[in-house]
């Protein structure tokens, strides 16, 4: 038994979902995702209760009886509150600046690297060693900062980097004489 799929998804006030066959929309103060479920469960709404139950006792039907009531409760933190990443840059002469939808990075490469911002996440730069990825898709953000982050990896002997906020760099001791 699922123990993450057996718990209900709670519709907070001021979002409205709406089920049709296997694809459930929800619509909220930030937004609208759907999510469209296998045949494997069934997707019921009832009074602001979002249920997912299997539909047998297959293995295929269990596994993806959590997975999919996960992705129902992200769908709804997404139009509530949104997702958020933020990432951290280290090195000397290492910066962030927006200019209009592009996101201009100085990661000590022989050129500045212009990183086009998709249109479903904002971009923000408060300060020029700090970058703030937000949307209402968990998937979405977390593969835009990973972009991001993968243009300059931190790395284990001085730390610099691109970093995500509170992400431990495992340290190396340089060569000794």
């Amino acid at each position: 038994m699922s123990r993450i799929g057996k718990k209900p998804v709670e519709l907070p006030s001021g979002v409205s979902a709406s089920v049709s066959g296997q694809t459930i929309e929800i619509k909220g103060p930030k937004g609208t995702r759907s999510f469209t479920a296998t045949d494997d469960v069934t997707i019921t709404l009832d009074d602001n209760v979002v249920t997912v139950t299997p539909r047998g006792k297959s293995k295929r039907a269990r596994q993806l009886w959590g997975m999919s009531r996960t992705m129902v409760a992200n769908c709804v933190k997404g139009v509530t509150d949104g997702f958020k990443k933020d990432l951290e840059i280290n090195g000397v002469g290492y910066r962030a600046q927006l200019q209009g939808n592009v996101l201009k990075l100085n990661l000590g490469l022989s050129h500045d690297v212009n990183f086009e911002i998709p249109s479903d996440v904002t971009v923000q730069s408060p300060k020029q060693t700090e970058i703030s990825v937000e949307g209402i898709d968990s998937q979405r953000v977390g593969q835009v900062a990973a972009n991001i982050r993968e243009w300059r990896k931190p790395e284990p002997y001085k730390g610099k980097g691109i970093m995500y906020k509170g992400e431990y760099i495992f340290r190396k001791e340089g060569k000794k004489k």
